[in-house]
């Protein structure tokens, strides 16, 4: 396991806060049934501060026709979908939402090479609102396997996210189960896929980026 190298700066400053309010609460507050419960909440929140950033080793499932999650979470919905932004057909989409205590760091989906990535900056809804994929902060990326097959997905702020990161750039060459960014706390990730796509996971399951199999091409 290592931490997301975009999240340094965050991880350290969270952990000299807690090292701080230790040192405060040890000094300032002498009775020890009040200091040593806030001590271990201060402490408590630093290691799920680095959980939470943490970019955990994966055994990859996926190829150029297997695809699998792009994230930790659970799935909230599977069915038709069109995609106006790039790809303007119909689709079948998998939707899974990740929540505060999800890991955050996201995965190819599908072995390929990225034809098409924007940024959209917006608003910052909860993810269960109709209209928070279109107008919440986003990115949009799709992967064209050497089948031809077209892999779309979403990274989607979602109510206390406020970065998302994506390595992705036309022409870049990817491989599934590698790291492709990181949403940080809760959002969404949507998938995609071509309408005769396979898929292999049911409503409200939990998936595991780079090893929860979405369907195959």
């Amino acid at each position: 396991m290592k931490i997301d190298k975009n999240s340094y700066g965050t991880v350290f400053g969270v952990l000299a806060g807690v090292v701080l309010a230790v040192f405060l609460f040890i000094r300032f507050i002498p009775n020890i049934w009040i200091s040593f419960p806030l001590c271990l909440f201060a402490v408590w929140f630093g290691i799920f501060v680095v959980c939470f950033f943490r970019v955990p080793v994966r055994k990859p499932a996926g190829s150029s026709t297997i695809v699998t999650s792009a994230a930790d979470g659970k799935v909230k919905y599977i069915g038709p979908a069109y995609e106006g932004e790039f790809l303007k057909r119909d689709c079948l989409k998998v939707s899974v939402y990740m929540n505060f205590f999800d890991m955050h760091a996201n995965f190819w989906p599908v072995d390929g090479e990225v034809s098409y990535y924007k940024y959209h900056p917006g608003k910052h809804m909860l993810v269960i609102k109709p209209k928070a994929s279109e107008l919440n902060e986003h990115t949009c990326t799709c992967i064209r396997t050497p089948e031809g097959k077209d892999v779309f997905f979403k990274q989607i702020a979602g109510g206390f996210a406020r970065r998302i990161v994506n390595y992705a750039k036309p022409g870049l060459k990817v491989k599934s189960g590698r790291q492709c960014g990181i949403i940080k706390f809760g959002s969404q990730m949507d998938i995609y896929l071509p309408l005769d796509a396979k898929i292999k996971v049911s409503l409200n399951e939990s998936t595991r980026s780079a090893e929860t199999i979405i369907a195959e091409l």
